[in-house]
């Protein structure tokens, strides 16, 4: 079932929330041993919220926008009086204290949360590899990723076990991963979901998104957890359009740039899908329009900069004394200090060591500056562009989900997993991956919608023809 299919069968009574989740408990208990996408089952409490809106509809009360759904929380998402390990030996027993924004607001529409879902440690990570709690496996190959690091949101979705999950997105942790899963990722704009209790790796880059099974279900969630929060200084005061009402009946008068040389040197098979999903919006309606962002090139070795040089700051609370693993046996304090950070996993621990080489004196203004520098000025090519189309098309990811353990002994070819996701980070772009066909070996293929901060409508519009005429 859709989510509209859910939230209309138990508002009219024809199915209880219960029922519902107990359906996708039991999808949970049958298909995650062999794929490993979520961490913890909050059985007990989702059976819970589910009486309790049965209850409600039951008195006669108005039902959320989101009666009777069960939705999955990728593990660096507070929900009180529930672990959130981020997927790290660091944090294995911290229960958070509070509840972060976004999951106040799901509950708030009447969702149940039913569980927190596998992650790169630390969200660092484009293959779900390097959480201590196990490889995530893609339900459309079990030999290989879902992508990261919000795999496990992704392949939850992919394999039926939650009709929707949240992840995050740093470098294209939501798109990537529904690109290789077959599924829909959206993030928005930054700021315009609150990042109030989750658990920061970069803070300038860091955006909450949804992942669901097609574009009006993945609006329909964002809808709810988008908006102004007090509690969040960088979240934008904006209102909250009804996304899934903006939809057009085509797209006449829609212009959608195709960014130049952005499919030079692309897999042939990918390549291909990306020209074909321009010449069907062009079908329907679209104009295609080429445009320029030449500096865009550079936004992969800028994103592991400045989200390096973030996390090294970040990650430098977890000292054992405030937070993180405390190690009692240390006989002085030399031996406490390495002790408590050898939780961290080899692919955390590389990127503050990065993060920490760019941030000192000798090397600030060669690297961590410069990039900065050079964020801006992607942003105002992005700028430029969006002043002549509506929406930009691009690949979401230059290969399709690749065998676990393929690239281990290539780290540089699973950062280029972020090529063409990580410009909306930098940028502060609203984007979209849709599914659209699949590679000779029946993988699926992703397309991506940037579009403007604030103007997420019109990639979801742009995504949802898509998706219609891709059926």
């Amino acid at each position: 079932m859709t989510i509209f299919e859910i939230v209309k069968a138990v508002t009219s009574g024809e199915k209880t929330a219960e029922e519902i989740t107990r359906y996708y408990l039991a999808q949970i208990k049958e298909k995650n041993p062999s794929i490993n996408a979520f961490v913890e089952v909050f059985e007990k409490d989702a059976l819970a919220q589910a009486k309790a809106i049965d209850a409600k509809k039951a008195r006669g009360e108005k039902l959320g926008v989101l009666a009777g759904v069960p939705v999955g929380i990728k593990d660096n998402i507070l929900y009180e009086g529930h672990k959130a390990t981020c997927c790290s030996k660091m944090l294995a027993n911290y229960t958070a204290a509070y509840t972060s924004t976004v999951v106040e607001k799901l509950l708030a529409a009447d969702a149940v949360i039913i569980g927190r879902t596998n992650m790169d440690e630390f969200a660092m990570g484009s293959s779900n590899q390097t959480s201590v709690l196990g490889v995530v496996h893609n339900p459309v190959d079990l030999e290989r990723v879902p992508g990261g690091s919000s795999g496990g949101s992704a392949a939850a979705v992919a394999a039926g076990m939650v009709p929707a999950a949240l992840g995050t997105d740093t470098g294209g942790s939501v798109r990537q991963p529904a690109g290789f899963c077959g599924i829909v990722g959206v993030k928005p704009g930054y700021g315009r979901i609150s990042r109030y209790g989750v658990i920061a790796f970069a803070s300038s880059a860091d955006q909450v998104g949804v992942l669901a099974a097609n574009v009006a279900d993945a609006s329909l969630v964002m809808e709810v957890i988008a908006g102004k929060d007090a509690h969040d200084s960088t979240s934008i005061d904006s209102p909250v359009p009804h996304y899934t009402q903006q939809f057009t009946k085509d797209l006449k008068g829609v212009k959608v740039g195709l960014p130049k040389g952005f499919l030079d040197g692309l897999n042939p098979t990918i390549k291909k899908q990306t020209e074909l999903a321009a010449q069907k919006l062009q079908e329907l309606g679209a104009e295609l329009v080429e445009v320029d962002v030449p500096l865009a090139k550079y936004s992969a070795p800028c994103y592991y900069i400045i989200t390096s040089a973030e996390a090294s700051s970040n990650l430098g609370r977890y000292d054992g004394i405030r937070y993180g693993y405390s190690d009692q046996t240390a006989k002085d304090l030399k031996s406490y200090y390495e002790a408590s950070r050898a939780p961290f996993g080899l692919e955390v621990k590389k990127r503050i060591i990065i993060g920490t080489y760019a941030l000192t004196s000798e090397r600030y203004e060669e690297c961590f500056l410069k990039a900065m520098k050079v964020r801006e000025l992607i942003r105002e090519d992005f700028k430029k562009a969006f002043s002549k189309v509506d929406v930009i098309l691009t690949p979401t990811s230059p290969t399709t989900a690749f065998k676990i353990g393929e690239k281990d002994e290539n780290p540089l070819s699973l950062y280029l997993a972020d090529l063409y996701t990580c410009q909306g980070n930098i940028g502060g772009l609203a984007g979209i991956s849709v599914p659209f066909g699949k590679d000779e070996k029946g993988l699926p293929i992703g397309v991506q919608f940037y579009g403007p901060i604030l103007e997420e409508e019109k990639i979801l519009n742009a995504a949802y023809h898509l998706e219609k005429a891709s059926k």
